[in-house]
């Protein structure tokens, strides 16, 4: 068959054509009336085995032939004037109904009103049906896209992609999945990602195409990023100690600075329990209450005071800012843990009093024993008996390096005056 003509009419109609030398090598073949390579293949098996079987067909001659439920008048001949032992054949689907448009519906019905945007369009890259959401990509209804050219609706650069495209399609017979770069209707560059593949419909062989339009996915995904990479950066480069932490308490990440507060290396830090990175004093059931009330959501964050222990055994004092992660209703994800105001590494020392306490801070206010006696309504023998306690307690031999020492060590606010206990609740709280 040398008519390009004729094989481009045929390309239209429920017909199958083929021509196959003497062992049945495919020379050429074309036609509508198979959607794909692989269907055409397995008719002219098919062809091929009645032909080889008893009672074939006559050598040259025509009969009836039935294939996946579909009916076909065949008819076969040699070409005597080709190369030796050349045979022709074609096929005509006899049960067609053409006349009998199908209207796409076994696409059309299922993402009409989808939110991914679907066509269909010819072999010459003219739209027969899109839904709502393809239109809108164009800034219009899909009653204004059918019948146009894909020039109609898109730039030249564009349009020979798509063409090229439909054309791969055809000739392959195959889906394909890519992404393609468009231009929005406000002017903006789009993405979308999703299939084209050959569809029959009303005895035609077209190509239908559904995409999801991924623009906002991707620049909400490079946004995340971007904001995991500054708090990477944040959380690498400030120099403060801070962990994300599990809403079991597991250590998920940290910072080096955290580490070397602890004196264990990062690999090791994460995935320990943070209760073991906490002395135990009572105020961890405090601790722990507002912890649950964190992972609640019962709110959003917590500032606080903990007795830090490293690898050594040394403690620390430190404030604590614990913020929630994630923006579900119903419980947290992780907690941000943020450590400021460490005061200097000690080992453990019997935890004190309250009275202990009051007496450094009114002797960091500038108080002599007699003053701190009528403030606390104590005598002076147990005042001094108290200092002279405190300093061995704290390793300090004179008053003023008694108060520096309750500073260091974290028993005092830094940040308050007057001074106070640096567990108080509030400013003015004398415990």
């Amino acid at each position: 068959m040398n008519d390009s003509s004729f094989k481009a009419l045929l390309e239209d109609l429920p017909v199958f054509w083929w021509e196959v030398d003497e062992p049945w090598q495919v020379r050429e073949r074309g036609g509508g009336a198979f959607a794909d390579t692989g269907t055409a293949q397995r008719f002219l098996d098919r062809m091929r085995q009645e032909l080889a079987g008893p009672g074939h067909p006559p050598r040259d001659g025509r009969w009836q032939a039935r294939f996946d439920g579909r009916t076909f008048d065949v008819s076969r001949h040699l070409d005597e004037n080709a190369t030796a032992g050349r045979t022709r054949g074609l096929a005509v689907e006899v049960d067609a109904h053409p006349e009998a448009p199908r209207r796409y519906a076994a696409f059309a019905d299922l993402v009409d009103l989808a939110p991914a945007a679907a066509f269909i369009r010819d072999r010459h890259g003219r739209y027969l049906w899109a839904n709502h959401a393809y239109a809108h990509l164009y800034g219009t209804v899909p009653e204004d896209v059918v019948g146009k050219f894909i020039e109609d609706l898109d730039a030249p650069a564009e349009s020979a992609q798509f063409r090229a495209l439909d054309q791969e399609i055809l000739t392959r017979g195959t889906p394909v999945r890519h992404t393609l770069d468009y231009r929005r209707p406000d002017g903006s560059a789009g993405q979308a990602v999703g299939h084209r593949f050959p569809v029959r419909e009303n005895a035609h062989t077209c190509v239908a195409g559904i995409y999801v339009d991924i623009t906002d996915h991707l620049r909400a995904t490079v946004q995340r990023q971007e904001a995991e990479d500054s708090l990477q950066a944040l959380r690498d480069h400030s120099g403060l100690p801070c962990a994300l932490l599990s809403t079991n308490g597991r250590v998920v990440e940290a910072s080096s600075a955290a580490a070397e507060l602890f004196q264990l290396s990062l690999p090791d830090l994460v995935g320990r329990r943070a209760h073991t990175l906490l002395a135990p004093e009572p105020g961890l059931d405090r601790l722990h209450r507002r912890w649950n009330g964190l992972i609640a959501r019962r709110t959003r964050r917590v500032e606080t005071y903990a007795v830090l222990i490293d690898a050594h055994g040394r403690q620390r004092r430190a404030q604590l800012h614990l913020t929630t992660v994630g923006h579900s209703t119903a419980r947290a994800r992780h907690v941000w843990a943020v450590i400021t105001h460490q005061s200097l590494a000690h080992e453990a020392h019997p935890s004190l009093t309250a009275a202990q306490v009051r007496i450094l801070s009114l002797l960091a206010e500038g108080s002599s024993n007699g003053d701190i006696a009528t403030s606390l309504n104590l005598s002076r023998q147990t005042v001094d008996y108290h200092l002279s306690r405190l300093r061995d307690l704290l390793g300090a031999a004179t008053r003023p390096a008694l108060v520096a020492r309750a500073y260091v060590l974290g028993i005092l606010a830094p940040r308050a005056w007057p001074p106070r206990s640096a567990t108080a609740a509030h400013p003015l709280s004398t415990a």
